[in-house]
């Protein structure tokens, strides 16, 4: 198949240079409610992006021999040519909506996203706060190994997906025009995603698009000024602690759980699942 360009590798000077404009927009124009950036959490979301960038290589081999066995499998086959990649990206956008409302709605898929939204700022930095547990993610995204995307295909279209997202992790951009917010994932939105307000919990999942969510009813608009961080924060800047601390919350409650079910319940119901709950969790646990 043809060389793909590694986008977040390309990306790496752009994510500085935007990161130093919105550093110095705030130098220049402080904000008022004292947003902008802390020297500690920034260190930490930088922490968290560069451990990341390892353990991520070390889950790529599992999941590259996992993706390449199902791929040598199907006799189905879509080329890599200038009209399907679009398609590809469109495809990966949809599976990436499941892979992130999954991962907020499932407690042992939460413990590996919950660190993105530990930080209870909101700036350029906090796109680069990422897991080192993203081992939870691949199974998504096996509809499009099966269907013939190669695995190298669907590597790029989900580093393009990550790469768009960086933009968005910003308070200096307002509300875009209407066609824009109603098509994309916007600032706006995903301010609301990262909100921990209970009429903004869970919502706007979207990559690239904000069409899935308007389809699937998880959308939200940008209505009251979002408070960002986790609805009970964490009070570490301790890059281990922070990607670990919610494997640590899961393992004592499922100690200290009385019966089988209230076990399962601790690990694959939602981040807030109490025991006598039916169905969502009692408490929200989870940000937005």
């Amino acid at each position: 198949m043809p060389n793909l360009p590694d986008v977040a590798l390309w990306s790496i000077p752009a994510f500085v240079l935007l990161t130093v404009v919105e550093m110095v927009s705030y130098r220049i124009h402080p904000d008022e409610d004292k947003a902008g950036y802390e020297a500690k959490d920034a260190a930490t979301s930088l922490s968290m992006g560069m451990g990341s960038l390892v353990f991520d290589f070390l889950w790529k081999i599992l999941v590259v021999a996992i993706y390449t066995a199902i791929y040598e499998l199907t006799p189905l086959r879509v080329p890599v040519q200038w009209w399907t990649i679009p398609l590809m990206l469109l495809a990966q956008d949809f599976f990436y909506y499941w892979q992130h409302r999954g991962h907020h709605v499932i407690r042992i898929l939460w413990a590996c996203h919950v660190v993105h939204h530990s930080s209870r700022k909101f700036n350029l930095t906090t796109a680069l706060r990422q897991p080192w547990t993203s081992l939870t993610s691949w199974p998504f995204y096996l509809p499009m190994i099966v269907l013939g995307v190669h695995p190298a295909a669907v590597a790029f279209c989900y580093s393009a997906n990550l790469v768009y997202q960086f933009w968005i992790h910003t308070e200096r951009i307002d509300k875009l025009p209407r066609p824009v917010e109603y098509l994309l994932n916007t600032p706006s939105h995903h301010r609301v995603h990262h909100a921990s307000q209970g009429g903004y919990l869970d919502r706007n999942f979207g990559g690239i698009l904000i069409i899935w969510d308007r389809a699937f009813g998880s959308w939200a608009g940008e209505t009251e000024k979002p408070v960002y961080g986790l609805t009970k924060n964490i009070t570490t800047y301790n890059p281990l602690r922070v990607a670990t601390h919610e494997y640590a919350a899961i393992a004592r409650d499922v100690r200290a759980a009385t019966s089988w079910r209230e076990r399962a319940g601790r690990v694959f119901r939602g981040p807030g699942w109490q025991p006598g709950s039916s169905t969502g969790p009692a408490a929200p646990e989870p940000a937005a």
